[in-house]
């Protein structure tokens, strides 16, 4: 039996699969970027990643994983690289692993303030030295995610005024060597331990304290197992919100306009979230019963940045760039 088909019916069809050959890849399938970060779901940076999901969900739809369980802390810029990741929460420390001379954006009391981390990545200095990442890591940055100013919680009551008082101290650092410099410019005995392990951590003893910002500390319960805040504010924290480069040239250009539009609205809302969140912390942990106290910020700084230009990493820096850095308004 021959079956007979209507010439029309070939033009239409014919007519629809080059229209299909033409729409753009995004039109026709939604993608999904899964995203990865070691901060828990309750973190502000949980509800930027939500808003910005929101934003973008009519051309891409953003799957959060959280507190680690996709990639381990230390191994979300590898995946981005290999392709096993779309996005990701990138600490700048595992960037300065592979390009040392971003080592100097790790380093202490090297930025003022969040303003100061948003002013340096717009400008021509931090364009270059995030073009710079891009071309050779090959991944996309989106920007700064800004996630507090970091301080020394402690578990024993030793009063600290200076570096030399944290002499023996056994400071949890994330694991790396750009982390394990942060300790010792603290003048502390720095002791690398997973994230998700420092409770456990100050719990038993195994470790004397952590650094880091105090919504951390709230969203971790960390604040039950220590006794003192030492308001050093050695480092305004931030990582990058980073892209698989693959991922990124897939959306094509028009996309990638609104991309980069939503996480600029989400990182700022970040930032707004969590300089109210600080203020609103340091006096509740107060409240709740630990010293919360302000030490010799001068010879923190003092000390920190000596370890931090006699170290190896600081021969890797551009020369001056530390005077530009601190010049940026």
């Amino acid at each position: 039996m021959t079956m007979k088909i209507d010439r029309r019916t070939l033009l239409k069809a014919g007519g629809a699969l080059t229209a299909a050959s033409v729409v753009p890849a995004w039109a026709q399938a939604k993608p999904t970027l899964r995203f990865a970060a070691v901060f828990s779901d309750k973190d502000i940076r949980a509800d930027m990643v939500r808003m910005l999901a929101k934003d973008v969900g009519g051309f891409a739809t953003i799957e959060p994983f959280y507190g680690g369980t996709l990639f381990k802390q230390g191994t979300e810029l590898v995946a981005l690289q290999r392709d096993n990741l779309e996005l990701g929460n990138v600490a700048p420390q595992d960037i300065s692993k592979q390009m040392p001379s971003w080592s100097v954006l790790t380093s202490a009391y090297t930025f003022r303030d969040a303003n100061h981390i948003l002013a340096f990545f717009g400008s021509p200095l931090g364009n270059q030295m995030k073009k710079e990442a891009e071309d050779k890591l090959r991944v996309k940055i989106l920007g700064p995610t800004f996630y507090g100013t970091r301080q020394v919680g402690l578990r024993p009551k030793k009063k600290i005024n200076t570096p030399a008082d944290m002499a023996g101290i056994k400071l949890r650092m994330p694991p790396g060597d750009a982390w394990q410099l942060l300790g010792r410019s603290l003048g502390a005995n720095p002791t690398p331990m997973a994230y998700a392990e420092t409770y456990t951590g100050l719990q038993t003893g195994a470790i004397d304290g952590q650094d880091n910002p105090l919504p951390n500390v709230e969203n971790m319960k960390f604040y039950e197992v220590l006794s003192q805040i030492v308001l050093t504010s050695h480092l305004v924290a931030f990582d990058v919100l980073t892209m698989s480069l693959k991922s990124w040239n897939a959306l094509g250009a028009a996309r990638q306009k609104e991309l980069q539009a939503a996480t600029d609205k989400a990182l700022a809302w970040n930032i707004d979230h969590h300089l109210q969140r600080e203020k609103e912390l340091a006096d509740k942990f107060k409240k709740d019963g630990l010293e919360v106290y302000t030490p010799d910020i001068a010879a923190f700084r003092a000390h920190a940045q000596k370890v931090y230009l006699e170290s190896p990493e600081a021969k890797e820096w551009a020369p001056g760039i530390l005077e530009k850095i601190f010049a940026i308004k």
